[in-house]
Parts: structure tokens; sequence; C-alpha cells
């Protein structure tokens, strides 16, 4: 029974991680560990597939190794969030939703700006 919840929740975590791809307000990497997670205590065969098969693979192996992002990975990260932000407070007309979306913006740029990136020596072994 355990195994069956941790499966649907995982699988759940990578749908709407990867809707977090496309979609501003919904975020992906809180999503992607979650499934990664879930996957290492429910299924090994899942979990290798998320760690080595999937597009998010190779930022999850990264992370499980030196609990950072790649080097580049964080601007291109904040780049997609403002891109995306601008868009959706340029498609938006009520004043009160542009204050919630620049809210959330500050948010997560505070939390990708803390996020820490590995530099070149530290990741050879």
């Amino acid at each position: 029974m355990k195994r069956t919840i941790l499966l649907i929740i995982g699988w759940l975590a990578v749908a709407l991680g990867t809707l977090g791809v496309v979609l501003p307000l919904l975020p992906t990497t809180p999503f992607i560990l979650l499934a990664a997670w879930c996957f290492a205590r429910s299924s090994p065969r899942f979990h290798h597939w998320l760690l080595y098969r999937s597009w998010f693979g190779g930022y999850l192996r990264h992370w499980q190794e030196h609990r950072a992002m790649p080097p580049g990975a964080k601007p291109r990260a904040i780049a997609v969030i403002l891109i995306t932000f601008a868009i959706s407070l340029w498609l938006v007309n009520m004043l009160w939703v542009r204050f919630l979306l620049l809210g959330i913006l500050t948010c997560l740029l505070i939390f990708m700006w803390r996020i820490p990136v590995v530099d070149e020596k530290q990741q050879k072994p």
C-alpha cells in the first residue's frame, strides 16, 4: 500500500514538474525532487528512469552529488523565469494580479539566488 501511494505521488509530481517547465506559477524543481524521493523509496526502476533517462536526470544527478546547480544552469533558469513572468505581466490587465506576480517573482528570484553553484574545480573527481 505504501509503495503504491509513493508511486502515485511520484508520477503526479513528475507530471506537475513537467507542466512547471512551461507554466510560470508552477515550480518544476520541488516536484521533480519529490518524484525522485518517492521513486527512491518505492521503485528502483522508476528512480533509475528519472535519473538516467528523463530530461531532468542530469540535474538530479548533479544535485545528488554536489547539492548545488551546475555552472550555467542558474543564469539560464533566471532568464526563463524573467521571460515567462514578463509575458505573464504583459498579458494580465488586473493590477492586483500583477502585484501578486511581482511578489511571486521576487520570492522565486531570491530562492534562485540562494542556491549554490558548483564551480569547475569542485566537479572534477
